[in-house]
């Protein structure tokens, strides 16, 4: 199998000082950039993929914005591919899937924000598209999340999330674990 890594949306919005924070983003893009430093070192195929709003009451990625860009921890590099979407589906009207495809890539390392939204979604699409997944539990994160009066938080949010895409739709690791650490 030849693989890829997918960055999803490790953008600045999500840190704090950022329009929409996440539980504990900075121990994810160190996770993800350990990740992203193992897949340089051996020549893998790198996509990084960013999310700009187009909803014109949109609260973060708002075009023009600063927390559109990515955390410097991971920012791509020269000779990386970088793809913009607008859904949580990385391979909506994004052309992702027919790259991936044309270079011959059958398995997916995965990394990014959210947990339960843009992971979650791309994981599931890349399933049923026909792709091997690698959830990186540790270089993902995701924010707390309400449900009436019942807050759940994100630690909570993204392990659920990270369980669910376990059982049938993924392989979910530690980055060590990955890594052979």
């Amino acid at each position: 199998m030849t693989r890829a890594l997918l960055l999803i949306d490790i953008q600045l919005d999500y840190f704090p000082g950022g329009a929409f924070p996440l539980a504990e983003p900075e121990a994810a893009a160190d996770a993800a950039r350990t990740v992203l430093e193992s897949f340089r070192a051996s020549g893998e195929k790198i996509v990084h993929i960013f999310h700009v709003s187009t909803d014109p009451d949109a609260t973060f990625f708002r075009p023009g914005t600063t927390g559109l860009d990515f955390h410097p921890s991971v920012a791509p590099v020269d000779g990386e591919l970088v793809i913009e979407k607008h859904e949580p589906n990385s391979f909506i009207q994004t052309g992702l899937q027919e790259l991936l495809t044309a270079a011959d890539i059958t398995e997916l390392v995965i990394v990014g924000m959210m947990s339960s939204m843009c992971v979650d979604s791309t994981t599931r699409a890349a399933h049923e598209l026909g792709f091997t997944a690698t959830v990186v539990s540790d270089a993902c994160a995701a924010p707390d999340l309400a449900l009436g009066d019942v807050v759940v938080p994100g630690a909570s949010v993204h392990a659920a999330f990270m369980a669910a895409l376990g059982g049938s739709f993924a392989t979910v690791v530690p980055s060590a674990a990955l890594l052979g650490a």
